[in-house]
């Protein structure tokens, strides 16, 4: 795969209205110098303490992380301050991504349902709290022993704490006659053929404990069909996309033949496009938005005026602040949620196949950006790129962490390698002396270097990760736990 070169589409808007997004003020001079340093300053988020600091150039990390297609839009002082596409749609073709060129949001589409389904809150249509079980009328969710006493609301289904399953959908594959069957919502609620995930049911107390849940989210869906009287689709663009003019912003499950020119087809961790380009999301609450990272940069903009109370176009200013206060974990209603000394960050992560995205914003500041990128590697891209953003634009987060290393052992190294299965899929500890690897197509189809940190405690730092091997009583490797952010996911050893 070549390096590609970088195709800059910039995006710079005027105001209109009351609706000022736009960098009609700033300096195009002073702007394309912003944009070059970002383009040239990317940074892994960990690297090894007393290791230089090392730059690198976009074009480069796009090759090396093998994304094909990159879509940025940089928030700042309340406006869109500027939007780049970068490679193309499909990898080996000529067809350039440009600003209007759609991608999978995947769960970003929580966080802009949460926004519906609270305006339909404040409508009197949905009830926050009480059993959702009052509110849902064609199908209810199953009673069992964790309902007894407390049921489920609709406060803690958005907030992931009701309780729920189903962390996420897989989708289902689109073939060339787009044959395949895709369940209907009830079928997905229901785990019934040919929905390809576990019924959704209640399996811990609501109320007591953090677990995401798509399961959840689907169940907001039902909730917001049936007490708007419409499709969610046409929902969505009636309460989020047309007053916030979104004009390149759809919740489909399949997307319409005539835009599927102007979408970027998803990549495995190989490089290779996705049998059928991408999958079909029937969970639209949960995965089912296609957008744009100009679209969405409106989401964040109005997040912010909603909560210093300048703008109702959603939501009144005081939802908007019980969206960003956090319950149980580290989210509010919708969106994750990170107090600071003077501001407030809110923020979502999306994983579809073959694609990766993330939205982060600040109140107060009028600052944040949207990464979009269509590749299962994308999430390592993402990092430092908003590494990049953050270095230039002086937040506080995104910044570089140095982590000390101790003294690699050879013979623990070969003690750890083999394989285990992480998430139901091979994963591969490789011992090559002192160093050791991680690998699998979960996260990268590179070998990645761990950096041994403590004991049976290892690093990596692209993406930022942290890899701590386990015992059992009789002091035998059993697996380890992959810890990425505030998930930590689970690998048994299997040779």
């Amino acid at each position: 795969m070549p390096v590609p070169q970088l195709l800059r589409k910039t995006l710079i808007l005027v105001a209109v209205g009351s609706a000022c997004v736009g960098a009609a003020r700033s300096d195009p001079a002073a702007l394309d110098e912003k944009i070059s340093r970002v383009e040239q300053g990317l940074s892994t988020s960990v690297i090894v303490k007393g290791a230089s600091a090392q730059k690198m150039q976009l074009a480069h990390r796009m090759h090396y992380h093998q994304v094909p297609a990159v879509s940025i839009a940089v928030v700042n002082n309340g406006r869109l301050e500027w939007a780049q596409a970068y490679g193309v749609n499909v990898a080996g073709s000529n067809a350039n991504t440009t600003l209007t060129t759609l991608f999978q949001t995947a769960s970003i589409s929580k966080a802009v349902s949460a926004m519906a389904a609270l305006h339909l809150v404040e409508q009197g249509k949905l009830q926050l709290n009480g059993d959702i079980n009052s509110q849902l009328k064609s199908w209810k969710l199953p009673e069992n022993d964790f309902t007894k006493e407390h049921k489920v609301s609709l406060r803690q289904l958005l907030n992931h704490s009701a309780g729920v399953n189903v962390h996420g959908f897989h989708g289902y594959a689109l073939t060339q006659n787009d044959q395949q069957a895709v369940p209907s919502l009830l079928a997905v609620l229901n785990g019934e053929a040919p929905a390809n995930t576990a019924p959704v049911r209640v399996e811990a107390i609501p109320g007591t404990q953090w677990s995401y849940s798509g399961g959840g989210y689907t169940i907001i869906q039902l909730m917001m069909m049936e007490a708007s009287q419409k499709d969610f689709p046409q929902l969505l663009q009636d309460i989020v996309f047309t007053p916030l003019d979104m004009q390149h912003s759809r919740f489909a499950a399949q997307l319409p033949q005539q835009e599927r020119k102007n979408a970027a087809a998803g990549h495995d961790s190989s490089g290779a496009a996705i049998p059928g380009l991408w999958h079909q999301n029937p969970e639209l609450a949960a995965a089912g938005m296609w957008s744009t990272a100009a679209d969405l940069a409106k989401i964040i903009i109005e997040v912010q005026k909603s909560e210093a109370g300048t703008s109702d176009s959603i939501l009144s200013s005081q939802m908007t602040k019980t969206m960003l206060t956090r319950g149980l974990g580290e989210t509010g209603l919708g969106f994750f949620v990170e107090q600071q000394l003077d501001r407030t960050s809110f923020s979502h992560s999306g994983g579809n196949k073959g694609f990766r995205t993330l939205l982060f914003g600040y109140t107060k500041t009028g600052q944040g950006a949207v990464v979009l990128t269509n590749s299962d590697n994308g999430m390592a891209l993402i990092e430092e790129i908003f590494t990049s953003i953050a270095a230039e634009y002086n937040w506080p987060d995104f910044k570089v962490t140095e982590k000390a290393v101790i003294a690699p052992d050879a013979k623990l190294n070969q003690t750890l390698a083999g394989e285990y299965l992480l998430l139901d899929k091979p994963a591969f500890i490789l011992a090559e002396a002192d160093r050791l690897y991680f690998q699998s197509n979960l996260i990268s189809g590179k070998r990645l270097e761990l950096h041994r940190e403590a004991n049976s405690s290892f690093f990596l730092t692209a993406p930022d990760a942290t890899v701590r091997f386990e015992t059992d009583t009789e002091n035998q490797l059993t697996g380890f736990s992959l810890i990425k952010g505030v998930n930590t996911y689970k690998a048994t050893k299997v040779k």
